[in-house]
Parts: C-alpha cells; structure tokens; sequence
C-alpha cells in the first residue's frame, strides 16, 4: 500500500474561536501517518489553552513571535520531516476523517494531489463549493484566469517546495508558492472529491485591492505582463457573467 508521511502545518494567532474546528478535522482523521506541526504566533486570547488540549496529538508545536502569516509557514515547512505537505490553518478544515487516506488510494507517487473545496462561514454553515472548480488537469498554466484550486486542498511533495521567499507578498503568497512547486512535478492526480473546507473571509478579503494587486504581480513574473493583462481580462469577464447568472437565480 501507498503510505507516505504526511505533514500537515497548522498556523494560528489569537482565533480561539475557530482553532479547535481546525484540531479536530486534522487529528480525527482515519489516516495514520501524518505529523502535525502546530505554528502560534504567541497568541494571548486562549488559543493555547486549547493547543494544549490537543497536545499529544501534535508532532511539533512553537509559540512565538513572527513576523506575518508567511514567516509563520515558513518556520512550520523547516520543522516538516513528512513526504507531503498540506497547510490547514486555523479556521479551516479537512473535509472528513477519511479524506488523506481516500485521496493517497486514489493513486501512488504523485507529486501533487488536489480536489474541490467547500466554503464556510464563521458559524460553520455550508456555502457551497468555492467559485473556482479545481482544473481536470492541473498544471502551473491553470492559475492563469484565477487560483483554481485552495491551499487547504492541495497536497504537495515535499521536496518540490521551498520557502515563501517574497517578503512584499503579504496576502497571496501561497499562489507563488503553488505554481514554482507545480512548475517542477510531473505527476498531479485530480482526486474527484471534496478535500477541504474553509473559512469565508478573512486577510484577503478584509484587504481586497492589496490582495488583488499582490495577484497580478505573482502572474505577472509567472506568466509575462501582456498575457496577465489579456487572462485578467477574461476574470473581469468571467466574475461578472458568474454575479449576473446568479442574480438572476436567485431573482
């Protein structure tokens, strides 16, 4: 059987009411071979009393202070042994006890896994699935018109990935992060199911514009200026047709 050593990266600052969601779906999974590594940026509204809870379950655990979302990711990727890597941060979730050990059924030795993404809101109703349905096929060209697949849904090998090393990046980093690991795997395997839910809202949608234009940089160096410039014009495109055919169902 395929068995690879999975290490989920957990980063949390003071969201006592959304961390232990995130505990449960990662500890509760029927898959055994996941090391859980645990980043708190030195929260001081509860959140550790509640990592403390769950600390037989948690392979590696810091608390301390950092220097933003990415700098905590990277501490969490530099204390990660596993084959794979999966980031599940505070206020999201794992869509079920059986997701990883039904996603690494569904084919050995890939060097990506991805699947659908379901939304949630902060008193943890279902929204639905994420506008953006993860590609057929996956490949470092499918983010072009739009981050198709969520963090909390791809799985990565580990030796494909390497730091978030752009410091301008406050909000999107992880798409960088994303496409220079997709540019180098061979094998990525579409697993045709929900993997992940997570949380609606938060940094970059508090801080839309900065996000928006964080995007267009990150695609800009990925793709070129003028195909950013054209593929961001069929997103305009795309988001209004996506606003007007919903109106009108729900008029």
């Amino acid at each position: 059987m395929f068995n690879p050593r999975l290490s989920i990266i957990t980063v949390v600052y003071n969201n006592v009411h959304d961390v232990e969601r995130t505990l449960l779906s990662v500890t509760g999974q029927t898959y055994g071979n996941i090391e859980y590594v645990v980043i708190d940026g030195d929260s001081a509204d509860g959140t550790l009393d509640v990592l403390e809870r769950y600390r037989p379950h948690i392979s590696k655990l810091i608390s301390e202070k950092d220097k933003g979302i990415y700098d905590a990711m990277n501490k969490g990727l530099a204390l990660a042994t596993g084959d794979y890597v999966l980031f599940m941060n505070s206020g999201d979730e794992i869509y079920a006890p059986d997701t990883v050990a039904k996603l690494f059924a569904t084919a050995p030795d890939a060097d990506i896994y991805y699947g659908e993404t379901e939304m949630i809101d902060e008193g943890g109703r279902i929204l639905g699935r994420r506008r953006h349905k993860a590609p057929e096929r996956f490949t470092w060209r499918s983010f072009r018109y739009g981050m198709s697949i969520s963090h909390q849904a791809i799985y990565i090998r580990r030796s494909l990935t390497g730091p978030y090393c752009y410091p301008q990046y406050q909000l999107s980093a992880d798409i960088d992060w994303i496409l220079t690991a997709a540019k180098k795997a061979k094998k990525m395997v579409n697993v045709h199911q929900y993997v992940a839910r997570y949380l609606v809202g938060g940094m970059s949608k508090a801080k839309h514009k900065q996000s928006l234009l964080e995007r267009f940089d990150i695609m800009k160096r990925h793709y070129g200026l003028l195909p950013t410039l054209f593929n961001h014009g069929v997103i305009a495109f795309n988001l209004a047709w996506y606003w007007l055919r919903h109106r009108r169902t729900n008029d």
